[in-house]
């Protein structure tokens, strides 16, 4: 208090008003009281926003902040406090907003591809599940995908939960290594988690996340997820922090029959060789479907109650201008209409050629150059020098053959 008032003295003598206190005083009579209260609001503002350090909590214990803060002063720290929470609870709300919602139903409705080359990557099936994947490079940002996921014999509500429950996760994927949830906005369901992932022969990437549910009519459910910053999770050396993230997906069910259909758009810029990640994720991305497939059975067997406050619980309303937005037809939905009266194929298992051979030789040398010295200028020559030749050797194949 010491302090407080030897520096309300300072300003008062700071200002001019063209006479004495003794003079501001006898003029204004009894209203004097209210000039220097004003004055008093007036110099504890200017202090908290140049000394904020003075008024936080940390800097005072139970015992002696009674001691040191005017109760009137304390007043005025809570309101200040209240408001900083406020502010920062509206920043929060505008991460992931109907904005964003916006965007990821145009991209599950391909509303804008018309500009873009769109690549075929997999298209797999059998007689429990369907899957296709194709993708797209912009030439502003990372690769593009847009994934179709059939899986029979599942809610629309259990489907959601299944891809929602990290926990469980943690159980069947393999590359999930730690998750963990940082915050929740129970005003707007926000929530903001942190995701460690492991890639072989690479370092394990760092996820700071934050995601917003949505329901709209005929039990459709999306979710769109996309990269941010927390104050908790400071960077660190062992990962590597991913710097660009969008996700999202739309769940509903299949038309006719007892299954449900997962649409999910997906950009990111881990770090990784562009055709590299095109590669492991063209062979490798079936399998994985497949594990999903199999936990999700084990998962919908039994009960999964929801004892915390997550995104799903806190879950919103699709807006009406949004919800009025018509999806089209998805090729996954007509494969299941006509999937009974489709003639099964035959294949032809094919002796490996020479180039087969020869490609595979070459992919298997940059991985191990790769895994050996990545971050080298060295190792990127080679890796730069095996993919021309690989190009090559495509391009040469492909004209022997239209010849």
């Amino acid at each position: 208090m010491f302090k407080v008032w030897d520096s309300r003295n300072y300003y008062f003598h700071s200002m001019s008003f063209g006479g004495s206190l003794n003079e501001l005083w006898r003029e204004n009579g009894h209203g004097g009281w209210a000039t220097v209260f004003a004055l008093i609001v007036i110099l504890v503002w200017h202090c908290y926003k140049r000394f904020p350090f003075i008024f936080s909590s940390s800097n005072l214990t139970p015992s002696d902040s009674g001691a040191r803060i005017h109760p009137q002063l304390k007043l005025f720290r809570c309101d200040c406090i209240l408001t900083w929470k406020s502010v920062y609870s509206c920043r929060m709300s505008e991460i992931v907003s109907d904005a964003d919602l916006k965007f990821l139903i145009e991209n599950l409705d391909e509303k804008h591809h018309d500009n873009e080359k769109w690549e075929h990557v997999i298209d797999k099936r059998n007689t429990v599940l369907f899957y296709n994947a194709k993708c797209c490079k912009p030439k502003d940002g990372p690769l593009k995908y847009l994934s179709e996921t059939v899986f029979e014999n599942c809610s629309p509500e259990m489907l959601r939960d299944f891809y929602m429950d990290n926990d469980y996760r943690k159980k069947w994927d393999k590359t999930l290594v730690e998750h963990e949830q940082l915050q929740v906005d129970q005003t707007n369901g926000v929530e903001i988690g942190r995701t460690i992932k492991k890639f072989p022969l690479l370092t394990p990437r760092e996820y700071i996340l934050a995601w917003r549910l949505w329901e709209g009519k005929d039990r459709t459910f999306y979710c769109f997820i996309k990269e941010c910053e927390h104050s908790s999770t400071p960077r660190q050396k062992k990962y590597v922090r991913v710097r660009y993230f969008r996700s999202g997906w739309r769940i509903r069910e299949v038309p006719g029959r007892n299954a449900c259909e997962i649409k999910m758009f997906h950009q990111e810029d881990a770090g990784l060789n562009v055709k590299m990640a095109k590669l492991a994720f063209a062979k490798g991305i079936w399998s994985y479907v497949c594990n999903m497939d199999n936990a999700l059975l084990k998962y919908s067997a039994v009960s999964h109650p929801h004892s915390a406050v997550t995104a799903v619980t806190l879950i919103q309303k699709v807006p009406p201008a949004l919800d009025t937005m018509e999806g089209s037809t998805s090729s996954a939905t007509a494969f299941l209409r006509q999937i009974t009266n489709e003639p099964k194929e035959k294949k032809f298992i094919r002796r490996p050629s020479r180039k087969f051979l020869a490609n595979g030789l070459l992919f298997v040398g940059g991985a191990i150059c790769l895994s050996r010295g990545h971050n080298s200028l060295g190792a990127k020559v080679a890796m730069a020098y095996i993919l021309a030749k690989l190009s090559k050797r495509g391009t040469a194949s492909d004209q022997s053959r239209e010849s």
